[in-house]
């Protein structure tokens, strides 16, 4: 019997999801009369962990190595997200040091659950009920300028490299009427920007007369004093003409849409259990800049999945340059266990995979700066969301996504009007454009 944890740490890792949860996990416990530590002395460690990819999950095991205080003791230490609910009780046989396993569909008991471990348990939930946590989460309190807001969980694509339907489950969405309400309790919390998450976003459905995300998208847009609107992550056979069409009528949806394509090669896309073609992800793209022609886009990639080619990647590169991305994350192919791709014949050798990430991450490269540059000397509203690294610095998101350099005693969560001077790669530089157009939050 040890005593309840006093204070805590929440460690996420990987996807936006991940963060939205583990804010929530964080103000679950802060209700439970726990006290956020900002240093490594807190008495309780929840580890957020990700399954995507194999370093990720063994990033969080060798945190869970390295949590030791300040006075030489150890928290409790809860292993939480996609790892927790892949692997369930086999993570503590893996590392003693792991006192409770929560999945990310369970972690509205994990008050519960410290409590039981003070007690000298070992507990381990990896239950996925009908997203039943988000009605036992205390209410949204203060947020900083951007928050994201789950609305949905869960995939139905079972894309045959990704564990999210099986950490995760089916595919789920929220109810209208709660987003709604979070949404506005953010913008009351200090929100000025709010981005939809969902394993597969763009599949929102309301369960009672199925709205879908273009209608969410425009209720949101009502609200007052919210000022842009972003979602993520969407898949290219979910977007629908309605959802398309809000992006040319609403004015606080942001013009960025991140449509992940993996391949540019219909045989591997088919290898991979995408349900879109090169050409159909091309065809709505087409659509999309049709409906807001300044649109930038972003997508993911991967690389050397297995069977996969030197035509099949000369495809990718050629779809890359047929969209124009104005951003992109690529990653090498990594096999996860209890996957179909994961015993699929045709390994690509590691050097290959290499050179290919390499030629890949240069030729975005070049196309995300082609977009920077095309802003130069553009007039852009930023939102400042955090202090540069040199002194009177800040840095603020445009439209676009892009982060601006510029000289400001603005604080974070205001909106000042710039002119940009010069693009990076993943970057601008701009100046004032006029003092007095600043935008207090």
């Amino acid at each position: 019997m040890t005593d309840l944890p006093k204070t805590f740490r929440v460690k996420s890792f990987g996807c936006q999801m991940n963060v939205y949860d583990g804010e929530r996990m964080g103000e679950l416990l802060a209700a439970n009369g726990m006290i956020a530590a900002e240093g490594d002395d807190a008495d309780l460690v929840v580890l957020n962990t990700c399954h995507i990819r194999e370093k990720a999950a063994d990033r969080a095991y060798s945190d869970v190595g390295r949590l030791v205080r300040k006075d030489g003791t150890r928290p409790m230490v809860a292993l939480a997200g996609c790892v927790a609910q892949a692997e369930g009780a086999e993570a503590q046989k893996r590392s003693k040091s792991i006192d409770l396993v929560v999945g990310p569909q369970a972690y509205h008991r994990l008050p519960e659950m410290v409590a039981q471990a003070a007690a000298g348990q070992r507990p381990v939930d990896t239950d996925m009920p009908a997203i039943a946590k988000f009605g036992a989460l205390p209410p949204r309190r203060r947020s900083g300028p951007s928050a994201f807001l789950t609305v949905q969980e869960g995939c139905d694509k079972f894309c045959t490299y990704c564990v999210v339907p099986y950490t995760r489950g089916a595919e789920i969405s929220r109810p209208f009427g709660d987003i709604v309400v979070e949404a506005q309790a953010l913008v009351e919390g200090g929100a000025r920007e709010i981005t939809l998450l969902g394993q597969n976003v763009n599949a929102y459905a309301d369960a009672i007369n199925g709205d879908g995300l273009d209608l969410l998208i425009r209720t949101l847009a009502q609200i007052d004093r919210l000022e842009r609107i972003r979602y993520t992550t969407s898949h290219p056979t979910d977007m629908t003409d309605a959802l398309i069409a809000a992006h040319g009528d609403v004015e606080k949806l942001m013009p960025y849409l991140h449509l992940p394509v993996q391949s540019g090669s219909d045989r591997i896309l088919k290898a991979m259990n995408r349900s879109h073609t090169a050409a159909s992800y091309l065809a709505t793209i087409a659509k999309v800049r049709a409906a807001r022609p300044d649109i930038a886009i972003s997508g993911d990639f991967i690389v050397g999945f297995p069977g996969e080619t030197e035509k099949d990647f000369e495809d990718t590169l050629a779809i890359v340059d047929a969209v124009g991305y104005a951003s992109a994350y690529s990653f090498k192919y990594s096999p996860r266990p209890g996957t179909p791709a994961a015993s699929m014949e045709g390994a690509v050798e590691a050097h290959v995979m290499d050179e290919r990430l390499q030629r890949l991450q240069r030729r975005l490269a070049e196309h995300s700066l082609t977009f920077n540059r095309a802003t130069i000397g553009r007039d852009l509203t930023i939102l400042i969301d955090r202090k540069g690294r040199l002194p009177g610095q800040m840095i603020g998101k445009t439209q676009w996504l892009q982060s601006v350099f510029v000289d400001s005693d603005a604080r974070i969560g205001d909106m000042i009007d710039v002119t940009t001077t010069h693009a990076l790669p993943n970057s601008l530089g701009g100046v004032l454009r006029r003092p007095d157009t600043l935008v207090a939050a």
